[in-house]
């Protein structure tokens, strides 16, 4: 259940918002057009909430049957490109399919728990197909699940873009479709 909030709690979540930036950072290019499509629709609608960058960083080469020393290299060429972007006062969640689930409340408690303690930049991070390298891992945050399931890395950025709209609705008591 949702609980209501009193005038100046929504009055204060405001301010809040009006300073918020939520960065997606992601490994690779979104190909799909109706993919893109549907991320820059959560985007626009976010805009009302907080001021959103999608960056993508260039995926690498991963040879055929990579040995564990290639994919060791990969994702940390990988993780630099992540890091690159990440600042020391930012906040960073790392998106990691053997990490802590949640469901959209409790995301949207934890964003809205984030934007009180003073947070001005919530990063979200979705690696390449190898996963995550060990300083991305280490700088992180908070890991996240959406679930066990693995999900295509393209599908997984129209996943998260919703949610983190979701979480804004719901901060604000505002209907959206359950």
């Amino acid at each position: 259940m949702i609980k209501r909030r009193s005038k100046q709690q929504v009055k204060h979540l405001l301010f809040l918002e009006e300073n918020i930036n939520i960065k997606i950072i992601t490994v690779g290019k979104l190909k799909e057009k109706y993919l893109r499509d549907g991320v820059q629709e959560y985007v626009k609608r976010l805009g009302a909430y907080a001021h959103v960058d999608l960056i993508e960083v260039p995926d690498e080469k991963i040879p055929n049957n990579p040995s564990l020393a290639e994919e060791t290299l990969v994702k940390s060429k990988e993780g630099r490109k992540i890091l690159d972007h990440v600042k020391q006062n930012d906040f960073m969640i790392l998106l990691d399919v053997a990490s802590r689930e949640m469901d959209s409340v409790a995301f949207s408690q934890y964003i809205e728990k984030k934007m009180i303690d003073g947070y001005s930049t919530i990063v979200f991070v979705i690696g390449g197909s190898l996963g995550h390298g060990e300083d991305v891992l280490t700088r992180a945050d908070f890991k996240l699940s959406f679930s066990p399931m693995t999900f295509p890395h393209q599908l997984m950025r129209l996943i998260l873009v919703e949610q983190i709209y979701r979480a804004f609705k719901i901060m604000k008591n505002e209907t959206y479709h359950k």
